[in-house]
């Protein structure tokens, strides 16, 4: 095709249920990580079945042992992002339905963001809480629950958005809270002072610059190598998958911030032209491989091999419920 610290809403943050355990995002690419990458990006509009060493092969692609692949495939099956059938002596897996759906939900958030921007009333959703000192994993979820939400801290226990609090979170607050919590919708007051703090400083602005940057200086040089047809095969998996992979990342550390507390040159809009440009330019040589390797397994699993646009995450895939 993205977060706090369980589920789904690490790597697709606008799904709307939690229906099935994701893997957690790590620092660096996982196993799980890729393996759902991969599926995703070329199954959940079909749920395709995908023969068990069809997907080794294409992890393989990305340094995972044979054992390491075999072993992510079925954690992946005991979190219910995977179901399993076997054919004689093959076996064979796709996306369950929920996942896909999920899967779906979150490939048109990452598809969307930055497309365009909100307007904005000046107000800031306020979120107040106490934990008990002893209740430190609710204290952690909770954190990450706010932070994943779209939220940063500007003090302890004072957590901060520009956005005003969706039905959803407050659902998820209410349940994640085991102290006191409150929440409110207020304008920032500028005292004039060395001492006011203004809420868009929440936000370490400047180590997300340069987390753009970053992204910017290494895919640019690719874009016309791209264009010019020279990323084939396994090495178009490997550099959409990895694309993927790098730019869904901003989703969890971009505020999202509204263009009147932003710097004018905000990357934010270079590196989505830049995620279309390598996404969408390396849809078709990224398919033929895959359809090719798993052909190799089994000819009649590649008929359900179908890569997705940028636009066609944006309109929301259709996901088949048979």
């Amino acid at each position: 095709m993205v977060a706090p610290s369980t589920g789904l809403r690490e790597m697709f943050p606008d799904a709307v249920e939690e229906r099935v355990r994701f893997p957690r995002r790590r620092e660096g690419r996982s196993p799980q990580d890729l393996a759902t990458i991969v599926v995703a990006d070329y199954t959940a509009s079909t749920r395709a079945w995908l023969p068990t060493a069809a997907i080794v092969a294409l992890l393989a692609q990305f340094d995972v042992t044979s054992a390491a692949a075999r072993m992510t495939i079925s954690r992946l099956a005991r979190r219910g992002l995977l179901e399993g059938r076997r054919q004689g002596r093959h076996s064979f897996y796709r996306l369950t339905r929920s996942a896909a759906a999920d899967l779906s939900i979150g490939g048109s958030a990452i598809a969307t963001f930055g497309a365009e921007t909100e307007p904005w009333d000046g107000s800031w959703t306020v979120v107040m809480f106490t934990v008990p000192e002893e209740a430190v994993a609710q204290r952690r979820a909770l954190r990450g629950e706010l932070r994943w939400r779209g939220y940063a801290p500007l003090y302890d226990g004072v957590w901060v958005s520009p956005h005003p609090m969706t039905a959803e979170t407050r659902t998820h607050l209410s349940t994640a809270t085991l102290g006191a919590l409150t929440v409110l919708r207020a304008q920032h007051c500028d005292l004039q002072t060395g001492v006011t703090r203004n809420p868009v400083e929440a936000w370490d602005l400047t180590g997300i610059v340069e987390r753009y940057e970053q992204f910017i200086r290494h895919w640019d040089g690719i874009v016309s190598t791209i264009k010019d047809g020279a990323v084939t095969g396994a090495a178009a998996l490997r550099a959409r998958t990895e694309m993927v992979d790098a730019y869904r990342g901003f989703l969890m550390i971009d505020p999202r911030l509204p263009a009147e507390v932003m710097q004018s040159d905000w990357p934010r809009a270079q590196a989505r032209d830049l995620f279309v440009a390598v996404y969408d330019g390396l849809a078709d040589p990224a398919q033929q491989y895959v359809r090719e390797v798993v052909a190799g397994v089994d000819d009649g699993s590649s008929r359900g091999i179908q890569a997705h646009t940028v636009a066609e995450l944006t309109a929301g895939i259709d996901v088949p419920t048979h």
